[in-house]
């Protein structure tokens, strides 16, 4: 482990936040897998993290209830699953950046990826790669800027980031920088364990 983690992990541990660290993703899914009981309800905030490590199909093939709405036929499937998972048992995403101060920094879209780490399910993973880890909370928002065109290209939209991979604080219908989380201490009602893994891990 080295320095950089290190601190995230005693400053995360400082706003009274879980964490725990793995070597590897498969060390890191089995330890959520054991955390998690098997006939438990999951919500899932949309992730590509999560997705990547195959966490909903596992889930699901042992039992769990998954609502993840990226699984979803269409879009009222999908905004019906978006509430629903406000109320599972527990609740899994990812976080856009993490700061060596030990916060969670991340923009959304609709918002409900969000609300379900501080206002959703009491406990909440939050799985993260290093490649993550910022310094501050300034180098945190940048960093969220300068990667976001690779989900609106992923969701094909026709938003100005879309095209020239620079961020232009746009106004289009299309945007998904609509909504900027910060969350600085462990919220009152709710239990955040925040996992990181020595991986590169989503965007």
């Amino acid at each position: 482990m080295d320095n950089k983690v290190l601190k995230t992990i005693e400053s995360l541990e400082k706003n009274k936040f879980s964490a725990k660290y793995f070597e590897t993703s498969n060390e890191a899914v089995d330890y959520l897998l054991s955390k998690i009981p098997s006939d438990a309800s999951v919500g899932i905030g949309g992730s590509m993290t999560v997705k990547s490590l195959l966490i909903p199909e596992k889930l699901k093939d042992r039992g769990n209830k998954v609502l993840f709405h990226w699984l979803a036929s269409g879009t009222g499937e999908m905004n019906s699953i978006r509430k629903e998972a406000l109320n599972a048992d527990f609740y899994l995403s990812s976080t856009n950046a993490l700061t060596m101060e030990g916060k969670l920094v991340n923009i959304d879209g609709a918002g409900n990826r969000v609300a379900g780490m501080f206002s959703g399910p009491k406990n909440v993973f939050i799985v993260c790669g290093v490649n993550k880890i910022t310094e501050n909370t300034d180098d945190a928002l940048k960093r969220v800027k300068s990667i976001v065109h690779l989900n609106t290209k992923r969701l094909n939209l026709n938003t100005p980031c879309a095209r020239t991979e620079e961020c232009h604080d746009c106004k289009v219908s299309q945007r998904i920088c609509n909504i900027t989380a910060i969350i600085d201490y462990k919220p009152s009602l709710t239990d955040i364990e925040v996992i990181i893994i020595n991986e590169d891990l989503g965007f």
